[in-house]
């Protein structure tokens, strides 16, 4: 039978037992990964909790349970929504545990947005698919009209520009289809394209761009197909500086979470690479539509960079998450480490 302390440690939940003051006599990884607690730090105060502490010396004097629903804690500068059960466990020690909303709220989102995404992409395929035969037809019979009549100046002029804007849409086509070969996966450090991404940033950014890093180097290897994760990394950085219009600190970060789920399925470890920048923040009306192509804030654009980053990440088992302010934007992208025990 398995021990109900290896039980504690698989759960999603986060548990620990605390006394009246707070300190932790035991935490399992959800909890501390939760409220920031260190790993075997045992007798740490839950700085999260302080704001119920007169509570629960209540509780336990009065011996007594209680529920608190979505209630707010702050856990290193974080925000973070949860529900909360509080049982007194033996002489000054209670139980808690800890049920984040804010992780169940945005996985419901994801998945309405991942299907309407698919949903999307289906369709755009679909007319690119009727739209690439006839384009190839007009620029035949431009060429065969030049042909045709080859001293005829003006008339080749015309048909110059018709070859020009076909071969121009064409590529744009070719852009709406996406990338259709599979991820050609091997075994990488994620820092290879995440730094092959800073040079080239730092190489063409201009002075008023600052450029951040901030890597987790204790990160394990995945498996995943460098030129992939490096076309979605630079789609990203590419909106970044649009939105910062290439004033302002743009930072690269790399860090490890665990227990987190992403379309539908819990993976114990998964890398987040965040791209963050200062500036503006994602405009109004535009985040549930980020996604989706032919949807862009810029007028520079042509709104697919978003679309087929998450379409190469999602490829991976990933998924590309944000969340926007005035002030600070950060796009993370999420690459499960497969091959690791649950």
């Amino acid at each position: 039978m398995t021990e109900p302390a290896a039980l504690l440690e698989r759960l999603t939940v986060a548990v620990l037992c605390v006394d009246a003051d707070l300190a932790v006599h035991h935490a399992n990884p959800a909890a501390q990964e939760l409220l920031g607690l260190a790993r075997g730090g045992r007798h740490e105060v839950a700085r999260g909790l302080l704001p119920l502490s007169d509570d629960f010396r209540r509780l336990l004097k009065r011996w007594e349970m209680r529920t608190y629903r979505e209630h707010h804690l702050e856990v290193a500068g974080r925000q973070l929504t949860v529900d909360c059960v509080v049982a007194p466990y033996a002489e000054n020690l209670l139980l808690v545990e800890l049920t984040p909303l804010d992780r169940h709220l945005l996985i419901s989102g994801e998945d309405a947005l991942n299907a309407r995404h698919q949903a999307a992409r289906h369709l755009v395929r679909a007319l690119a698919h009727e739209v690439r035969n006839p384009l190839a037809g007009i620029r035949g019979a431009a060429q065969l009209l030049a042909r045709r009549h080859p001293d005829d100046t003006e008339g080749h002029a015309c048909t110059e520009i018709i070859i020009q804007e076909v071969d121009r849409l064409s590529r744009l086509v070719e852009r709406l289809l996406g990338p259709r070969r599979p991820p050609e996966r091997r075994t990488i450090n994620i820092h290879e394209p995440v730094e092959r991404v800073a040079r080239l940033t730092g190489s063409e950014g201009p002075r008023d761009l600052r450029l951040v890093r901030d890597y987790d180097p204790s990160l394990p290897t995945l498996q995943a197909d460098p030129e992939q994760i490096v076309q979605v990394l630079l789609n990203l950085v590419r909106n970044a500086r649009e939105a910062m219009d290439d004033r302002g600190t743009l930072l690269l970060r790399t860090r490890i979470e665990r227990q987190y789920t992403i379309q539908g399925r819990r993976y114990p470890l998964v890398v987040r690479i965040d791209v963050a920048d200062n500036g503006p923040g994602v405009p109004v009306g535009l985040g549930e539509k980020l996604f989706l192509p032919l949807v862009s804030g810029s007028t520079r654009g042509a709104g697919l960079g978003l679309a087929i980053a998450q379409d190469l990440v999602q490829r991976h088992g990933g998924l590309i998450e944000w969340r926007s302010r005035p002030g600070e934007t950060i796009f993370s992208v999420l690459l499960p480490v497969e091959g690791v025990a649950p």
